[in-house]
């Protein structure tokens, strides 16, 4: 199957969307919480709303899944998954650290996956058997081997903690260097080998949509916490294949 159209419609997807967000960011827009506390924003509707009606011009039928508006034609053999703001409470804060997420799924397996962070002009982008790919430039994952010399990135440790008793004591005890680099970001960091191991305690599917394909094309590993690749587990680990052995060590009985 030839997925460079839909790569190249992922990618436009997420760099359009990306540009309605950034009408939003830093302007005092206004918040609210939806049913599970989670803040929004008319950026992440306006944004989502914008992905989804392309998706249905471009590929009438195809399923969607995002965020903001829940699933439509379940069961499609293709299914698209949104996140129009992966980083809310950065964005609502002018932390630019947040990101547009746009994965396909086909099968079951995501093959095709975009990540652009519109406040950094960053666009992180892959598919099956092209490569990784940061602003043009082919991006992998770093060959760190040593949890020493590993940066771990997360976005909140005290969730992190209240997941995993006592795991950020066992990577301090490993010398690893422990950052707050999180949300989307944090991926992209490991992906273009600037970070070693990305963690999150709680991962809704949009909120992984891409990384499965982009850490697959970069050289790493994306997935649960005990090891199973993919997407769909709740909770989600990214690494280089190097560290992946110590890390998965080091984590077993959490």
């Amino acid at each position: 199957m030839n997925l460079q159209p839909y790569l190249e419609f992922a990618t436009s997807l997420a760099y359009q969307a990306g540009k309605i967000t950034l009408r939003y960011f830093n302007t005092g827009v206004q918040t609210e919480l939806k049913e599970n506390n989670d803040p929004v924003t008319i950026a992440d509707r306006e944004a989502e709303a914008f992905v989804r009606a392309e998706i249905e011009r471009v590929y009438p039928g195809h399923a969607i899944v995002g965020e903001e508006y829940g699933e439509v034609a379940n069961g499609h053999s293709f299914r698209w998954i949104i996140d129009p703001i992966d980083g809310t409470i950065s964005f609502i804060r002018g932390v630019p650290l947040y990101g547009v997420l746009i994965g396909l799924e086909i099968e079951g397996v995501v093959r095709v996956g975009a990540a652009y962070f519109p406040a950094l002009d960053e666009m992180l982008y892959a598919a099956d058997s092209a490569g990784c790919w940061w602003n043009g430039r082919r991006a992998r994952v770093s060959a760190v081997s040593s949890l020493s010399d590993a940066c771990i990135v997360t976005s909140d440790f005290q969730h992190l903690s209240a997941k995993m008793n006592n795991a950020v004591h066992r990577f301090e005890r490993e010398k690893a260097l422990l950052r707050t680099w999180g949300d989307a970001y944090g991926y992209l960091l490991v992906a273009t080998g600037r970070a070693e191991v990305a963690l999150d305690p709680r991962l809704d599917v949009y909120d992984c949509g891409p990384y499965p394909a982009i850490f697959q094309e970069a050289g790493g590993f994306f997935g649960s916490w005990n090891g199973e690749a993919g997407h769909t587990h709740g909770e989600g680990i990214a690494c280089n294949a190097a560290i992946k052995p110590k890390v998965m060590e080091l984590m077993r009985g959490f």
